[in-house]
């Protein structure tokens, strides 16, 4: 891709897209899918160097990081753990052979099956896993370490999976100070590092614990804190430390790094949803998906999909409806599959389980689908090459 180019970045059940719209953001193109068909969580870029990154994997697979150094043309892959897949070719020279597997030694072992979420910042590019774990890689993605300060948190005996398995799925760093790091993990809460990942303090205090009582779900604020099963979470730009996540009970807000969370839920259609996503200039400014419930088949309200917004750091809430499905619509976006670029006005992107990409190029005024029939879309990123 060339400078000045948006690539949308796919992860999906079948291997890694790329989605690029030019200089100006229109005739959208595709290719893929890439990383062998790997199923593909994450995939992240940096503007930068043009360096994409590919985490997943899987019990056939064992987890893994794709590298491209060169706009998707070709990838290398880190295996970091193993999977059926050695254990078969190891014992039979033919799979072996057909599967033209040589023998590894992954070097994590079986401690995780999959890479759920990456990111990069300050140099550093970090990797959560399922089950959760926190890695670091300081030669952009040939070599990891596990950074076991988060695997010997206190309260680590009491996590509990959501219904993907103990993930750690979100990670958020501060762009000013490198030693900032919080991350999210279902379904165990939001934990904070202000040493590079080396500590943790587990931040899930509820602020307005008052507003939040009579819930009889399971995944529900109680006794003063916010649910645990965390979705999504994304920090505001600014010197403040404003974090927003998207819960399995809510969406909240945090002043204060997660220190404390005040639900600002009232005024969507549900508490339930997956992505979200925070304007890059506008701190008071973000928008989610919220879908009709858990139970209820994790589809749009009344099967007409919209996407929400609040200019107001979630007083308020609108739907924003035009050029999207407003009939028999029951797609999922799931929890890392909404991004935006920085562009002005923003653009904004989200995945569906059915294989569409929409986009707006308005921030979210209006929308138009630039992309379908992919496989199931596990995330969407933004990249814009500099």
């Amino acid at each position: 891709m060339a400078n000045g180019e948006i690539s949308l970045l796919i992860g999906t059940t079948k291997g890694a897209f790329l989605i690029c719209g030019g200089t100006d953001r229109t005739g959208w193109t595709v290719r893929g899918p890439f990383c062998d068909g790997w199923p593909i969580n994450h995939v992240i870029g940096d503007g930068d160097s043009g360096t994409i990154w590919a985490g997943g994997g899987g019990d056939w697979n064992g987890a893994g990081v794709w590298r491209s150094t060169d706009g998707g043309e070709t990838w290398e892959v880190t295996r970091l753990t193993k999977g059926t897949l050695d254990d078969w070719a190891a014992n039979d020279p033919e799979t072996a052979k057909f599967l033209n597997w040589e023998p590894q030694n992954p070097p994590f072992g079986d401690m995780f099956t999959q890479i759920w979420s990456l990111g990069f910042a300050h140099g550093t590019l970090y990797a959560g896993t399922k089950p959760a774990k926190f890695l670091a890689s300081q030669d952009r993605g040939v070599t990891f370490e596990h950074l076991d300060g988060l695997a010997n948190h206190p309260s680590s005996d009491s996590w509990n999976p959501g219904a993907a398995g103990l993930v750690l799925h979100t990670i958020v760093s501060d762009p000013q100070d490198p030693q900032k790091l919080w991350i999210a993990i279902s379904a165990a809460g939001v934990f904070a590092s202000e040493d590079g990942g080396k500590s943790w303090e587990r931040r899930n205090r509820l602020s307005n614990a008052a507003q939040c009582e009579g819930h009889d779900h399971p995944a529900a604020p109680r006794d003063g804190e916010t649910g645990h099963c965390v979705h999504n979470m994304m920090r505001a730009p600014g010197d403040g430390d404003l974090l927003y996540q998207q819960n399995h009970h809510g969406v909240f807000r945090s002043a204060d790094g997660g220190r404390s969370w005040d639900d600002i839920t009232g005024g969507l259609p549900s508490a339930f949803g997956f992505p979200l996503r925070v304007h890059p200039r506008h701190a008071e400014t973000l928008w989610t998906v919220p879908l009709n419930g858990d139970t209820r088949g994790r589809y749009p309200p009344d099967a007409a999909a919209a996407v929400w917004k609040s200019s107001d750091g979630g007083r308020t809430w609108q739907a924003r409806r035009h050029g999207l499905p407003q009939t028999a619509c029951f797609f999922t976006v799931l929890r890392q599959a909404m991004a935006g670029d920085s562009r002005d006005p923003a653009g904004l992107y989200f995945g569906t389980n059915t294989g569409s990409v929409f986009a707006s190029l308005d921030e979210g005024e209006s929308w138009q689908e630039i992309a379908r029939h992919l496989p199931t879309i596990l995330s969407v990123e933004a990249m814009d090459r500099v």
